[in-house]
């Protein structure tokens, strides 16, 4: 073997191993002058001198040194109110679904408002007083994940009680392309409030900038609404995320994954909760003729998994190699096909599938046997309209 090609091979080594043909999220932070909108203070601390602010944020809301947004501008002087916790919490360590409680930052000693549960909206007395309310969390890009929704309700209350919503913007891990059903107005829920599909392919910041120009909040109100932009930011690459952005996204794999298997969430399928590899995985009791083993058991991400204790077989997709900037539906469909009695219980009783997917079409679609080419078909009429509507918010480049 040749000097020259044993160089050659070395390279693509580390070059694969640093991410570069990697068709995941990549894990190296693209260093050509890119910046989050936390990182660009020069254009949000003016604004905020002077005002008394909330702000809702959590674990992810970091700039690049890792300080977090709260301690930074509490430094700068800035009087922050009160910090308003979405799901998972101010710190992220709460499990998906569980109540998270109102109380009081320890380091800051700022007073913590729960914006899920009960109180998923601010409350008029909740913003009294406050000039602006600052939005930052990293989002995943994906429908039926809260952080949009939580996003909306803070608009929303924002244009009711004259409140100005400042958000600084983040990545969107799955930027530059849209996919999946398209949801439907009967099925609106906290986990897919708009007609969007479940990849809509807008940063958290362009999101709400469509939500409040389409008015698509309660009786079309409009906030005064300022996005604080990032530097150099372009939706075909992949940046890097400075904290997982809840329990069960550990990574940038399980985060690429997440779209196509969380429709598993409304089966008798597990996703892995209470795994080592939480979104890489799924499996049931009633899937033996899949090769993957695992059994759930409580961890830090689900204090009681769905089926803790149980057996499972299912597909391990942790060493995934396929480009993800797709919906993948293959995995649900061969589910399905090899669940014991599909048409009687694959999916839950409750029919929270429905609620997932935007809409019953695609559950009556697996049923039906249709493959994912003949389902994908099926979507390309509500993609192309809301690609209209999705074009005239976006702010960087394709």
């Amino acid at each position: 073997m040749n000097l020259d090609f044993k160089i050659k091979t070395l390279l693509l080594i580390c070059l694969i191993f640093l991410g570069v043909f990697s068709p995941y999220y990549s894990q190296t932070q693209d260093q050509d002058c890119f910046k989050t909108g936390a990182d660009r203070p020069e254009l949000y601390l003016p604004l905020l001198k002077g005002k008394t602010i909330g702000i809702v944020t959590n674990q992810t809301g970091l700039m690049k040194d890792k300080t977090h947004v709260v301690d930074y501008l509490v430094k700068n002087g800035i009087k922050i109110k009160t910090i308003f916790a979405p799901e998972h919490g101010f710190r992220g360590d709460a499990d998906a679904g569980e109540k998270v409680k109102n109380g009081v930052d320890v380091k800051t000693g700022i007073p913590i408002i729960s914006l899920y549960g009960a109180n998923k909206k601010p409350k008029p007395e909740q913003l009294k007083g406050l000039d602006i309310v600052l939005f930052d969390i990293q989002d995943v890009g994906v429908r039926f994940y809260t952080y949009i929704s939580t996003l909306t309700y803070l608009i929303e209350a924002g244009a009711e009680n004259n409140v100005e919503i400042l958000v600084l913007d983040r990545p969107n891990p799955h930027d530059g392309y849209i996919d999946g059903p398209v949801l439907k107005k009967k099925w609106e829920s906290f986990v897919g409030m708009h007609e969007v599909p479940v990849v809509y392919g807008l940063t958290i910041g362009e999101y709400g900038k469509m939500v409040n120009g389409e008015k698509w909040l309660k009786n079309g109100v409009q906030a005064k609404y300022t996005l604080i932009p990032m530097q150099k930011y372009h939706k075909q690459k992949r940046y890097a995320i400075l904290d997982k952005p809840s329990p069960n996204l550990p990574n940038d794999r399980s985060i690429n994954l997440y779209p196509s298997l969380c429709f598993f969430e409304g089966s008798q399928v597990s996703v892995g909760r209470g795994t080592d590899i939480p979104f890489q995985l799924y499996g049931s009791p009633w899937t033996k003729d899949l090769p993957y083993q695992f059994t759930p058991k409580p961890n830090f991400g689900a204090k009681d998994p769905f089926l803790n204790g149980k057996l499972c077989y299912g597909e391990n997709l942790s060493n995934y190699s396929k480009d993800l900037r797709t919906l993948n539906l293959e995995w649900l469909i061969k589910a399905y096909k090899n669940y014991k009695n599909p048409q009687q219980d694959f999916f839950l009783k409750n029919l929270f599938f429905d609620t997932l997917a935007g809409s019953d079409d695609l559950r009556k679609q697996i049923v039906a046997g249709k493959s994912e080419a003949e389902i994908k078909a099926s979507w390309k009429p509500d993609l192309e309209k809301f690609s209209k509507i999705r074009s005239k918010y976006v702010i960087y480049e394709d």
